[in-house]
C-alpha cells in the first residue's frame, strides 16, 4: 500500500538486509545500529525531504491567499508578500492565480497569471511546483481534500538538523517474534493527528515475549515490509506521545525480527507540516520500550 504519511519516514534497510532473521546477535551489532542511525539522519537531510517543509494546510473551496504577509490565509516564508491565491473548485481542481509573474516559475518555466496545478496523490504522480526564490509550493490530495505544502531546501531545520537522542543500544530489544497470520485479513482503524480515521487491512500479528509477559503488535504491509505504529509507557515522557514507527522485514518461516533499537520518531514529531498516524489502541504497549529514538529535542534555534 502507499505510505500513510504524506512524507516519508526512513527505515534502515541496510541493517535489515545485513542481519537476516536468526536468533544470535552479530558481534558488530552495536556498530551496525550506529551506522543505520547515521544513515537515517543523512537520508532525512536530503533535498526536498520533509525537513525542508516551511508551510502547510488544507485548502478551502474558493480563493486561498498565499504569501509571506501575515494577512494571507497561508503564510509562506520566503514568498512575495502577496503571491496570489490558490483557487479550489468543487471538482477538486486547483489553480494558482498570481498577483504578478516576475520571478515566479511553474515547473521551472516562467509562470502565467493563471496556472492550473497538478496535485500529488497516492498514485505517486509528481505535482506542479510553483517556484519563488529558493522556495516552492505544491498541492497534495488526500481523498477529497486538497492541501498546500511549501518547501525551502535552505530551511534551518534541514541545514542545521540537530539529529536525535537515543536510548543506549541494547541487543535484548532485538526480538524474534512469532508471526501469526489471520485466516481472513482484519481491519485496523488508524487515526491521524488531524482527527481523520481510516480502515487498513492487516494480514497478521507479531507476538513476542518480554519481562515475563506476552505482547502483540499489528503491522501494516508497506511495499513488502511490515510497518508498526506503536506507543509504550515511555510515550509523552521520554518518547513522542503520538506514536513511534518500527519497520521489519517480511515474515520468514513463521518469524519476524523486531529491532526496537531502530524505532523511529514519526515525521510529525519533527515538523508540524506532516500528517502522521497515531498508535492504534491495539499497539499501545503497557511496557516501557527503552530502545530507539527518544523525543526529538527540536531545532537548536527554537
Amino acid at each position: 500500500m502507499a505510505r500513510i504519511t504524506e512524507c516519508c519516514a526512513v527505515v534502515a534497510l541496510g541493517l535489515l538486509a545485513a542481519f537476516p532473521l536468526r536468533a544470535t546477535t552479530p558481534a558488530d551489532y552495536a556498530a551496525a545500529v550506529t551506522q543505520a542511525r547515521a544513515e537515517r539522519v543523512e537520508q532525512l537531510k536530503q533535498m526536498d525531504g520533509y525537513l525542508a517543509l516551511t508551510a502547510s494546510g488544507w485548502l478551502q473551496p474558493g480563493a486561498n491567499s498565499v504569501g509571506s504577509a501575515a494577512d494571507n490565509r497561508f503564510e509562506i516564508p520566503g514568498a512575495p508578500a502577496h503571491l496570489g491565491t490558490l483557487q479550489l473548485t468543487a471538482d477538486g481542481q486547483v489553480s494558482l492565480h498570481l498577483a504578478e509573474t516576475r520571478g515566479i516559475t511553474i515547473d521551472g518555466q516562467p509562470a502565467a497569471i493563471v496556472n492550473v496545478l497538478r496535485t500529488q496523490g497516492p498514485d505517486g504522480k509528481q505535482p506542479t511546483r510553483a517556484g519563488f526564490g529558493s522556495s516552492y509550493l505544491y498541492v497534495i490530495e488526500n481523498g477529497t481534500q486538497r492541501g498546500l505544502r511549501a518547501k525551502n531546501n535552505d530551511a534551518p531545520l534541514r541545514t542545521h538538523f540537530p539529529g536525535f537522542d537515543y536510548f543506549p543500544i541494547d541487543p535484548s530489544w532485538r526480538i524474534e517474534a512469532d508471526w501469526v497470520p489471520f485466516p481472513v485479513p482484519h481491519m485496523l482503524k488508524i487515526a491521524y493527528v488531524t482527527g481523520t480515521v481510516s480502515d487498513t487491512p492487516i494480514a497478521g500479528k507479531a507476538v513476542f515475549h518480554r519481562d515475563g509477559h506476552t505482547w502483540e503488535l499489528l503491522p501494516i504491509d508497506e511495499d513488502g515490509r511490515l510497518f508498526f505504529v506503536f506507543s509504550d509507557r515511555t510515550a509523552g515522557r521520554l518518547t513522542y506521545g503520538g506514536a513511534r514507527f518500527l519497520y521489519a522485514a517480511a515474515p520468514k518461516d513463521g518469524k519476524v525480527l523486531l529491532d526496537f533499537n531502530l524505532a523511529e520518531n514519526p515525521p510529525c514529531a519533527i515538523t508540524p507540516h506532516v500528517v502522521c498516524p497515531l498508535a492504534p489502541p491495539e499497539n499501545r504497549l503497557k511496557l516501557s520500550v527503552t530502545a530507539g529514538e527518544m523525543k526529538f529535542r527540536g531545532h537548536p534555534n527554537d
